[in-house]
């Protein structure tokens, strides 16, 4: 049977009472959970899981399936009206989405972020379809060098693009190493804990971000004249204009093809998916001395790329059996409770269940679209609410948030440290956006690299032997190095043109 005859047995498998219902009901109780900062699609999968056990396999996958992909659509509610990102992928849409709707243009970015979100995951499930088999391949020949410069490019771009202070760029990123503390992930040693029991855990990044994003910017406000806080905040537009359009179609095609690479390696997913497709477009970008300050192109790039590495890091948990994030390795503990094994042949041996939960993403991605795109007109009516309500029930959502997450009140008090840290750096300007990627890409790096280093005995040639990690260090360079040095070569040129004219000046006189 070929894949269009497979997908066409997958929507018969949904586009049943049953099926079709849970479906709807997924990505419904993901967009709620969505809008909850905090609480995430892990949380809600794992109450949700005993379920599904007396559920047929495939209608309970889907119904998974739809928490997790709704969960995605609707993480970027919160960041974009009210600055506070309730999981990792979300914290990108922050940096330029609340910027945009503090500018009045809530609309367009809500708008954009659909419709991104749509497109990003509508490429991947056309890949997903055609090329998960051979693609499945692919990824099983990645491992942690590639991993390693994937990521390490991610960080980078974000560090060393763009107009604003280097130094200070730099000096958020070196913070960020704050993520180490913590259990090593190799040797499962405790380090940098200072004999704090809390800390043994690390630090909890939902924490971290609602505190430098949502409580530290309700106390960069209430220092502002009341007039600024509570005066009604005037909403230019409610859907994206075609200048909007203009300005990120080109964005999304370019965020669709790196998100849906992105996922399908090994241990991608939305993430790092939104972080390098964001990080991609600042350098592709016309205005990158925009992006953190409401690049509306910088927020499209990171909504696709989240979105649709989300659809396509399902390649390498049905294929290979290699569930990339936690949301993901629960879909995968309730497989294996089905008597359901993720591989190589769960596509001979449970093909209802594979093209099933292939059908029913697309079908869950329209059914999101054809929801969110009406309701912008209801999410931007937050922005209307006075400051002086509307920052009480921040402070009370977002710490509410951040215990549900680990029942933890040491992660709340982490929230309100991280919350006046990020008040002092946006009084004193500097960027939370390498601070943040910092914190999240950094486990990665640490943990990637020291595996590259104990699978090469500690030499670096691993980096250039293998093709794939071998083609991401020339990218690299290309895109961090060329441009300092073809800086340096233009400000000599420049120096050498300002000389020759004073000498002619000097002749002259």
């Amino acid at each position: 049977m070929g894949t269009f005859e497979s997908l066409m047995h997958g929507f018969s498998v949904v586009f049943t009472a049953t099926n079709l219902a849970y479906c709807l009901l997924g990505v419904v109780i993901g967009t709620i959970i969505g809008l909850l900062p905090g609480l995430g699609p892990v949380a809600v999968i794992a109450l949700l899981l005993p379920v599904t056990f007396n559920l047929e396999p495939a209608t309970g996958i889907i119904m998974l399936a739809g928490i997790y992909y709704g969960a995605m659509y609707g993480g970027r509610i919160p960041s974009i009206l009210i600055g506070i990102p309730g999981d990792g992928p979300a914290i990108i849409a922050t940096l330029d989405g609340y910027p945009l709707a503090k500018e009045g243009r809530a609309g367009s970015a809500l708008g954009i972020s659909a419709i991104g979100s749509f497109i990003g995951g509508s490429v991947s499930l056309i890949g997903l379809a055609f090329l998960a088999v051979p693609l499945a391949r692919f990824a099983g020949s990645i491992g942690a060098p590639e991993i390693f410069l994937l990521a390490a490019a991610g960080l980078s771009l974000i560090v060393f693009i763009g107009s604003g202070s280097k130094l200070k760029s730099a000096l958020m990123a070196a913070l960020g190493l704050l993520a180490t503390i913590g259990i090593d992930p190799i040797e499962g040693t405790v380090r940098l804990t200072g004999g704090s029991v809390g800390l043994m855990g690390g630090l909890n990044i939902v924490a971290i971000a609602v505190g430098l994003f949502g409580l530290g910017d309700v106390l960069f406000r209430a220092e502002k004249p009341a007039e600024n806080i509570d005066g009604s905040l005037k909403i230019t537009n409610i859907f994206p204009s075609m200048q909007d359009w203009i300005m990120t179609r080109a964005a999304i095609a370019r965020s669709s093809i790196v998100a849906f690479f992105a996922g399908v390696m090994p241990g991608g997913g939305g993430t790092l998916g939104a972080v390098v497709s964001y990080a991609t477009q600042r350098k592709f970008s016309k205005q990158p001395e925009k992006f953190g300050k409401g690049a509306i192109d910088g927020l499209a790039a990171a909504e696709t790329g989240d979105n649709g590495s989300a659809v396509s890091s399902f390649i390498p948990l049905l294929t290979l059996g290699l569930p990339p994030n936690p949301a993901l390795a629960l879909i995968f503990g309730a497989l294996l409770l089905q008597n359901v094994t993720p591989g190589p042949r769960l596509v001979d041996e449970h093909p209802d269940v594979f093209w099933g939960v292939i059908a029913s993403l697309i079908i869950g991605n329209v059914i999101l679209l054809i929801l969110n795109l009406p309701m912008i007109r209801v999410f931007v009516q937050l922005l209307r609410i006075r400051g002086s309500i509307l920052a009480p029930i921040i402070v009370v959502v977002s710490l509410a948030g951040v215990y549900s997450v680990q029942h933890s009140m040491f992660d709340v008090g982490v929230a309100v440290v991280f919350g006046v840290l990020g008040y002092l750096l946006k009084k004193f300007e500097y960027d939370l956006g390498p601070l943040i990627l910092a914190f999240i890409l950094g486990p990665i790096l640490e943990a990637e690299f020291r595996r590259t280093m104990l699978l090469s005995h500690g030499s670096f040639d691993i980096f250039f032997l293998r093709p794939v990690s071998a083609v991401l260090v020339g990218l690299i360079f290309v895109a961090v190095v060329a441009p300092q040095v073809r800086r340096l070569l233009t400000r000599r040129r420049r120096d050498e043109e300002t000389r020759n004219i004073k000498d002619l000046e000097s002749e002259r006189t």
